[in-house]
């Protein structure tokens, strides 16, 4: 006789079904079929699957249902019948509760929201290391934000930061003796910043970097002329976007990407929540 496993959920089911699975591991069980019904999200529904579980010799039904109504329906239903019926979410839902004294918020596949927001946090990840350092200017247009920048405003970090909060990122050097792309001019200047520096201070940073790198002092990169070269060619070209720019000198990381985020949110660009 076949053993008949109806897995009834209000979101996708899947947790519903490895449970069975597990269980069912534990018996030399060869004649079974497992029934999912996924998205269960009103009553009529529920009530044909429990008709049709209720004709099987051999059925159990396992929900994991999070709607209140749902639950009851369902232990009302089986209070009279044969129908066996394992409540998998609502025993450890409710020992949270008691123990914590929060009330739960009896929302269906939260649990894959959740997921989702990992997933989102990963590709925001990728992109920004994908379109680091102006790699492939074809990220512009992909992008959520765009920073622009000479050398040393912290591009790469903030990038990187803002990708932890779900916000995918491009950033493109500016440098005198490179046009910037012109993918630039194809997107909205709203969906640009400009960071910039002290002269002082991208003169410690960049003198500190060339050490790091075992290169003498006295490069052209660390001279305070190129630098002043670089600001003026990178104002010149923010200016012309119109883009906002930010001044990074006395500002941490993590403050620079709330100014970001609100100018984003204030300017009507769509970013996910982190």
């Amino acid at each position: 006789m076949k053993l008949s496993l109806y897995v009834v959920s209000d979101s996708l089911g899947e947790t519903g079904e490895q449970v069975v699975k597990a269980a069912l591991s534990q018996f030399h069980v060869e004649n079974y079929e497992i029934n999912r019904f996924s998205y269960v999200l009103n009553i009529d529904f529920l009530h044909e699957i429990l008709a049709q579980a209720s004709l099987e010799e051999q059925a159990i039904l396992i929900y994991t249902l999070v709607n209140p109504e749902f639950i009851e329906y369902v232990k009302n239903y089986t209070k009279d019948s044969k129908l066996v019926a394992v409540d998998l979410l609502s025993p450890l839902i409710n020992s949270i509760k008691d123990v914590t004294d929060l009330s739960p918020v009896r929302e269906p596949g939260i649990i894959r929201k959740l997921d989702q927001t990992y997933f989102n946090r990963v590709e925001a990840i990728e992109f920004a290391v994908k379109y680091d350092d102006g790699k492939d200017p074809r990220g512009i247009l992909k992008a959520d934000v765009v920073i622009i920048g000479i050398s040393r405003t912290s591009k790469t970090p903030l990038s990187m930061y803002l990708a932890n909060k779900n916000i995918k990122v491009a950033n493109i050097p500016l440098v005198p003796e490179s046009i910037p792309p012109r993918e630039l001019d194809e997107i909205p200047k709203k969906r640009i910043i400009g960071l910039t520096n002290s002269p002082v201070k991208l003169t410690e940073i960049r003198e500190e970097r060339l050490r790091a790198l075992g290169l003498p002092k006295g490069s052209s990169y660390s001279s305070m002329q190129r630098i002043l070269d670089e600001i003026d060619y990178a104002e010149i070209i923010m200016k012309k976007i119109g883009c906002p720019i930010i001044d990074v000198s006395n500002k941490a990381i993590e403050e620079t990407a709330e100014i970001i985020i609100s100018h984003l949110k204030k300017s009507g660009v769509k970013i996910l929540p982190d």
